[in-house]
């Protein structure tokens, strides 16, 4: 069993940072793939990046490529996502979730077994 605990959301100005972290315990070998999905009202989830916590490469989407940074301290089992130069687009539920691999197609929602209860992000223009 797997448990993920996002925290780090509130509000924020646009151009202001934000970083969100993601606490990951239980059986990590069901955790090789750790990834941060976003979701507003209406819409699907959206992934947002993704490491692979037993090597440490990451992905992004375009969205947000050059202004978050996906990371890990595996000491803490925490995965981080800093938020830099936000916009009121970035607005959204902000989830983490793990999968045991890590996929081409690691930005699918039905990918992950394993999801966090969210943490709401809210920028202001």
């Amino acid at each position: 069993q797997v448990q993920l605990v996002e925290v780090g959301g509130g509000s924020v100005q646009a151009g202001g940072s934000l970083r969100l972290s993601c606490l990951v315990s239980g059986n990590t070998a069901q955790t090789a793939c750790v990834a941060w999905f976003r979701q507003v009202p209406g819409k699907g989830r959206e992934g947002v990046a993704v490491i692979t916590t037993t090597g440490g490469a990451t992905t992004y989407a375009n969205s947000v490529k050059g202004r978050f940074t996906i990371s890990q301290v595996n000491a803490e089992n925490t995965v981080y996502l800093q938020m830099n130069s936000l916009k009121p687009e970035d607005t959204a539920m902000y989830s983490c979730a793990a999968a045991r691999t890590c996929p081409s197609w690691w930005y699918a929602d039905g990918l992950y077994k394993y999801w966090g209860q969210g943490t709401q992000v809210t920028v202001a223009s």
